[in-house]
């Protein structure tokens, strides 16, 4: 902190905006978590002496009242420690999450949205704010992609481990020969970029097309080309957005999801494994999985980049997977 404040203090440090903005939100940044631990630390002596005097006097309820105390600091410990391994640079960043189906008709595509299902239970267990932008039904039943925004304190920073592909293994409920079939879909996750960013398109390298909305969204999305497909002619990178009546309001969206993609592409299109997963869907297959999810003929959730397995997997599809969230952090960390 001490050396962030000799920078600060520097003559013509505000000379130059893009590296003030940056120091300054670092220093906001630590400055926030010392004065957490110091809260924490006087919070932590203060219930020691209400302990104490509580076994001094042999008082039970003054005894539960410091035991609670120290359950609530335990939780406050834990939050701090997870908040601090958020020390990314877009980690603090909206999120802006697309999941699509792999191969494999209808299965996939319901798989698709039992994630979809998933993800939206945990933004609303976060008290986060969800927005989609687009959403392609299925042909028969459940998705063939969807994007959505997911918009709270670290969003990104706390999703981007759920980059990857999913495989699920049940009992097919679309075949009446009652076979194990197993269904895999991809997530990717962009941080949203802030409005001071800016991320240069050229408008040659953009074609854009407009079309007649599909889904839901009511007769008069259907009724007028209000939906909007950008492609990025250099990268082939393709964003749409037909949840808005306004066809204005879908390219902006679709601007938006371009603009978080293409600054994602530049930071890591160093990483082969992760453009090839962008690149080719025949990559949602089997070998690639980071996480499966197993309904038959057991019940597990496993994550095979940390062997991490929770039993109960209709409360991870409820969206209970900050296990895995944490355990991903912790083992970048270690």
């Amino acid at each position: 902190m001490e050396e962030i404040e000799a920078i600060i203090a520097k003559e013509g440090f505000w000379d130059n905006p893009d590296d003030t903005k940056s120091i300054l939100k670092e220093r906001t940044f630590i400055s926030d978590k010392i004065e957490t631990f110091q809260a924490i630390h006087k919070d932590l002596e203060e219930s020691g002496i209400l302990l104490d005097l509580a076994m001094e006097e042999a008082d039970a309820e003054t005894a539960e009242e410091a035991s609670r105390e120290v359950r609530a600091i335990d939780e406050r410990i834990r939050k701090l420690s997870f908040d601090i391994m958020l020390s990314g640079e877009d980690d603090p960043n909206n999120a802006i999450v697309s999941i699509n189906a792999g191969a494999g008709g209808t299965e996939a595509q319901d798989w698709a949205e039992m994630l979809f299902r998933m993800y939206s239970r945990w933004v609303e267990r976060k008290g986060f704010k969800s927005d989609i932008i687009d959403f392609q039904p299925g042909d028969e039943a459940g998705i063939k992609s969807a994007t959505f925004t997911a918009s709270g304190e670290y969003a990104y920073g706390h999703l981007k481990s759920e980059i990857g592909v999913h495989r699920l293994v049940r009992i097919s409920p679309f075949n009446a020969s009652g076979k194990r079939h197993t269904s895999f879909a991809s997530v990717f996750v962009y941080p949203e970029i802030d409005s001071n960013i800016v991320v240069d398109i050229d408008d040659k390298d953009l074609r854009i097309d407009v079309f007649r909305a599909s889904g839901a969204g009511g007769q008069h999305v259907n009724k007028t080309s209000s939906a909007v497909r950008i492609t990025h002619l250099s990268t082939g990178i393709v964003v749409q957005c037909q949840q808005e009546k306004s066809q204005h309001r879908n390219k902006e969206m679709a601007l938006k999801v371009l603009r978080a993609r293409l600054y994602q592409h530049e930071k890591s299109k160093q990483d082969e494994k992760m453009q090839e997963m962008h690149d080719s869907k025949d990559e949602i297959a089997w070998g690639s999985q980071i996480r499966s999810y197993v309904l038959q003929p057991y019940q597990m959730v496993k994550d095979h980049r940390i062997n991490l397995d929770i039993g109960n997997v209709s409360s991870v599809l409820d969206g209970a997977i900050d296990p895995f969230i944490e355990g991903m952090l912790l083992s970048k960390k270690g």
